[in-house]
């Protein structure tokens, strides 16, 4: 029972980090951000870059918070789409950078889905439930 109370949480929390962490890299180490930005052809670097780390780092609390989760999750998720293709586009590369730009593809992937999921359920079944929400205490009430 206490898996399946906390396993929202846990799962926001792991997902969250990613953007959260991202987020504020790209403000630490913004010239470096602006250069691999330059090097796959980017328009409006200054602009774009301060959208990635406002979506990141609001899609990153919303979900660490539960707070319009839903909203946040697909926020990110629209997000990764431009995201994923621009700067892990496997296809176009060799050798060795060409594994490793799949594997963050296949990554970012992995988490659209679980922002999919998160996007697809109730936000009363993201947050952290009550033993009362989940009928514990229902004892008096009929099963038919």
């Amino acid at each position: 029972m206490q898996l399946r109370r906390y396993s929202p949480l846990i799962g926001r929390l792991l997902l969250s980090f990613v953007f959260l962490l991202s987020g504020l890299a790209k403000i630490v180490d913004w010239s470096t951000t602006e250069q691999t930005m330059a090097s796959k052809g980017m328009p409006a670097i200054p602009f774009f870059l301060l959208v990635a780390i406002l979506v990141e780092i609001a899609g990153g609390l919303s979900l660490l918070f539960a707070w319009r989760p839903r909203f946040g999750a697909w926020l990110l998720f629209l997000y990764l789409i431009p995201t994923t293709l621009i700067f892990h586009n496997f296809w176009d590369l060799t050798g060795p950078e060409r594994l490793n730009q799949m594997f963050h593809f296949l990554k970012n992937l992995s988490i659209m889905g679980g922002l999919i999921i998160i996007g697809s359920i109730p936000e009363a079944d993201i947050k952290v439930r009550t033993s009362h929400e989940f009928g514990v205490f229902d004892e008096h009430k009929k099963v038919a």
